[in-house]
C-alpha cells in the first residue's frame, strides 16, 4: 500500500460523513418549518394563559392551562413522520406576579392567586423534533390600564424588544443590543434585570454558546464575551425591566422548573433519585421541566440527590423588593437569507399603557426608525414584461368580443 493511501481515505471517509450529516439549521426549510409550528404553539398558548388570568384564579391553574396546551396542540402534529418526531414542552409555562421577576411555577397544593392591578408575566417555550419557540408576555390583571411603574416597565420592554428585533442582523454585535437595552432602561426610569441572558438557539439546544447580555456584568463572564450574528442563526431574545435596583435575590419558594445537564454523569445511591432520574431522561430530554410534571411527592424527594450531583440543573425563582414590579418580554427570530423573521411573541396592546415616559436618546430614536432587516427581492422581469403584454392584448382582446358580438 502506498504511503499516505490510509490517512487519504480516512480523509475522504470523513468528507463523505460530513455530507450525510442532516443539515440541522434553518437553511433547510424543513427546520423553518418545524420552528414556525412550534411558535404558532407557543403564541396560541400564551394567548390561552392570558384568558385564564382572571381575579381570584390560581396561579397554579395558570401554569396548567399553557402546559396542557402545548401538549395538546403538539400531540396532533408530525404522527407520521418516520424516524418518530419528539415534540412537546420547550420550557415549563410559568406565571411570575408582580416582584417575582420569573420561573415561578408552583406545585399543585399552591394558594397563590390573582387580584386586579397585578402584573403578570408568562413565559413558555414548544419544542418540534428538537427546535424549540420560546415566548414571553406581561398583562395587567382586570381592565384597567397600566399606569405608574407598571407602565413604565411594560413600556420599556415593549420599546426594548422593538429596537432588538431591528439590531438582530447577519454583522450585528452582541455588545451594541447590551448597550441599548440600558439606553432604553434609563429613558423610562427602569433598570434592566441583571443576570438575563438571550441565548442562541439550536437544536436540542435552549441556551447556545452565543449569548447576548441584558446588562454588562463584571462578575459573568459571558456578559464580556463579543460575537458577530450570522446567517442561519436563531436567538431567544429575552428582555426583563424593573421598577426596582435590577438585582433581584432570590426567592424562598422552592424551585420546580429544572434542566438535564447533558454532559454530568454520576452513579445515584438512592432508588427513588434514579427512579427521577430514568423519568427525567425519557420525558424530557434536554429541555426543562417542572416537577409539576411528574409524581410530585417522588419527584420533590428523588430531584434532591440528582441536584446535589449536577445531573440537574435548578431555576432559581427570584424577586425584586416587594412592592415593585418586572416586566417580561421575550421572542424567537429567525436569521434567515430572506431576513430576520421573529416568529414568536405576543404583541403589546399600547392602549392599555400609559407613561409618562417617552423615547428621548437620539440612538434609539434611529434605531426604532430604521426596518426590520429583509434581503431586497431582485425584480423579476419576466413578470414585468409579462404585464405589459397582457396590457397590449386587452383592448385586442376587447375588440374581439365587440367584432363577435
Amino acid at each position: 500500500e502506498r504511503p499516505g493511501s490510509c490517512a487519504c481515505r480516512q480523509a475522504m471517509s470523513a468528507a463523505k460523513d460530513e455530507e450525510d450529516k442532516p443539515v440541522e439549521d434553518i437553511s433547510d426549510i424543513n427546520v423553518v418549518t418545524k420552528y414556525k409550528k412550534a411558535a404558532e404553539i407557543a403564541n396560541d398558548a400564551l394567548s390561552a394563559v392570558i384568558k385564564s388570568v382572571k381575579i381570584g384564579g390560581k396561579v397554579v391553574d395558570a401554569c396548567q392551562v399553557g402546559d396542557d396546551y402545548i401538549m395538546e396542540q403538539t400531540g396532533k402534529v408530525y404522527n407520521k413522520a418516520r424516524p418518530r418526531v419528539e415534540k412537546g414542552i420547550g420550557f415549563p409555562t410559568c406565571v411570575s406576579v408582580n416582584h417575582i421577576v420569573g420561573h415561578f411555577s408552583p406545585l399543585s397544593d399552591d394558594t397563590s392567586t390573582f387580584k386586579e392591578g397585578d402584573l403578570v408575566k408568562i413565559d413558555l417555550g414548544v419544542h418540534i423534533d428538537g427546535y424549540v419557540a420560546v415566548a414571553a408576555h406581561t398583562v395587567v390583571v382586570g381592565d384597567k390600564p397600566a399606569t405608574g411603574k407598571k407602565a413604565d416597565v411594560l413600556m420599556a420592554a415593549h420599546v426594548a424588544a422593538e429596537c432588538a428585533i431591528r439590531m438582530l442582523r447577519p454583522g450585528g454585535k452582541n455588545e451594541d443590543m447590551t448597550k441599548m437595552f440600558t439606553q432604553v432602561a434609563d429613558d423610562f426610569k427602569v433598570n434592566v434585570v441583571q443576570g438575563v441572558l438571550s441565548h442562541q438557539l439550536e437544536r436540542n439546544v435552549i441556551d447556545g454558546e452565543k449569548v447576548i447580555a441584558s446588562k454588562f456584568d463584571p462578575e459573568n463572564p459571558e456578559s464580556k464575551v463579543e460575537f458577530e450574528y450570522d446567517q442561519n442563526e436563531v436567538y431567544a431574545i429575552d428582555i426583563v425591566m424593573s421598577s426596582g435596583d435590577g438585582k433581584p435575590k432570590e426567592f424562598e419558594q422552592r424551585m420546580t422548573v429544572f434542566k438535564r445537564d447533558m454532559e454530568s454523569t454520576y452513579q445515584l445511591k438512592m432508588k427513588a433519585s434514579r427512579a427521577v432520574f430514568s423519568d427525567i431522561k425519557e420525558r424530557f430530554g434536554a429541555f426543562p421541566f417542572t416537577m409539576r410534571a411528574m409524581d410530585e411527592k417522588k419527584g420533590k424527594f428523588g430531584i434532591r440527590e440528582c441536584l446535589t450531583h449536577s445531573l440537574v440543573q435548578g431555576y432559581p425563582v427570584l424577586q425584586e423588593k416587594d412592592g415593585e414590579v418586572v416586566a417580561h418580554i421575550k421572542f424567537t427570530a429567525l436569521l434567515t437569507s430572506s431576513g430576520t423573521a421573529k416568529i414568536s411573541g405576543l404583541d403589546v396592546d399600547l392602549s392599555k399603557i400609559s407613561t409618562e415616559y417617552s423615547v428621548k436618546n437620539e440612538e434609539i430614536k434611529k434605531i426604532l426608525a430604521t426596518e426590520i432587516a429583509k434581503k431586497k427581492k431582485k425584480r423579476n422581469r419576466k413578470k414585468k414584461n409579462k404585464k405589459k403584454d397582457d396590457a397590449k392584448k386587452a383592448p385586442k382582446d376587447e375588440e374581439n368580443k365587440k367584432e363577435e358580438a
